[in-house]
């Protein structure tokens, strides 16, 4: 397993990042488990999840499978390295008027006790704001969390679908106060998402933020089979998307076949092959699809590789300020 620095935190975590958002609705309860203990055997220390997780009166229900994991022992919980989010409505009776999507002090100090809770750990490693909430004031936000941080009941602070404006507005607060501030965005962000190369990763490297793209395979979009919802059934999610991007998935198979290597491990060695990225978050849904994710850490694309792969899927035409102006 490869590691690295999680932004400017001395924090290191594997290059790939478990996701677990299938953990209730896809994924039952003893493949998760199977999944977890592969991971962690494959050297995958960093996990991520979310209080939604689950989903609207489910909401809770992959952080509890997770803790229902660590409560087993046998080093499971000491050997991860935990980040969990908050913003959404947990369709909570008890948060009255306050159930709804958003940040205060009073949502974070209620959700992560709610999410220590379900998670039966006393600490998370890296806990997330899942959206940014604009409406209020970073004296709230970074109050809220300092004091979580100086409780011992999370270590880094991290953001998440946040704008390259956003993170840089958060961290010039967080220095005004003397506090560290964000050390990672999780962002959409593969080789068919390539706006956040505009200013989010730009922005991230100047300011000190780890990337950690989620939706690396844009939704299945990008994997191997993506094609063959064309050619067979129509009844896939994903199939309108497919025949809109059909002539370059089928340039992007063809180097894939060129290649000896599935298209779902390309588009994830692409993303590691960028020095913004940390980690990539996988979500698999099977503990064969987590073992075949794993190849992607030995795969090393070239130049000329990567040359073919930015013509087939056109980036947004360079980082700021450069694409906007010489």
């Amino acid at each position: 397993m490869q590691y690295a620095k999680l932004g400017k935190s001395g924090l290191k975590v594997s290059r790939l990042c478990l996701g677990t958002m299938n953990f209730g609705p896809s994924t039952d309860e003893k493949e998760a488990f199977r999944i977890m203990d592969a991971a962690l055997d494959a050297g995958v220390n960093f996990f991520d999840t979310a209080n939604i997780y689950g989903w609207g009166e489910n909401s809770g229900l992959t952080e509890t499978i997770i803790g229902r994991w660590f409560k087993q022992g046998g080093g499971r919980r000491e050997k991860v390295v935990l980040a969990t989010k908050a913003y959404g409505s947990m369709s909570d009776k008890l948060d009255g008027p306050n159930d709804e999507a958003g940040l205060s002090a009073y949502k974070i100090r209620r959700h992560l006790e709610g999410s220590l809770k379900r998670l039966q750990t006393d600490h998370i490693e890296l806990y997330q704001m899942h959206h940014v909430d604009r409406s209020v004031s970073w004296d709230e936000l970074w109050g809220a969390f300092e004091l979580a941080v100086s409780q011992g009941k999370i270590d880094y602070v991290g953001s998440s679908n946040f704008a390259g404006w956003d993170i840089a507005v958060a961290q010039q607060e967080a220095k005004a106060r003397g506090f560290l501030g964000l050390v990672s965005e999780q962002h959409k962000y593969s080789l068919t998402c390539r706006l956040p190369e505009l200013e989010v990763l730009p922005a991230s490297q100047s300011l000190g933020l780890g990337i950690i793209p989620w939706s690396p395979l844009d939704g299945g979009l990008l994997g191997r089979n993506a094609l063959k919802k064309i050619e067979g059934s129509r009844s896939g999610g994903n199939t309108e998307r497919v025949e809109q991007y059909k002539s370059q998935l089928e340039a992007f198979a063809g180097l894939s076949q060129e290649l000896g290597e599935p298209q779902d491990n390309i588009a994830l060695a692409w993303l590691l092959a960028n020095p913004a990225v940390t980690a990539p978050i996988i979500g698999p849904r099977t503990l064969e699809q987590f073992e075949s994710a794993l190849r992607s850490l030995e795969i090393v694309l070239d130049e000329s590789v990567l040359k073919r792969l930015d013509e087939i899927f056109p980036g947004p035409g360079g980082e700021a300020p450069k694409a906007y102006a010489w």
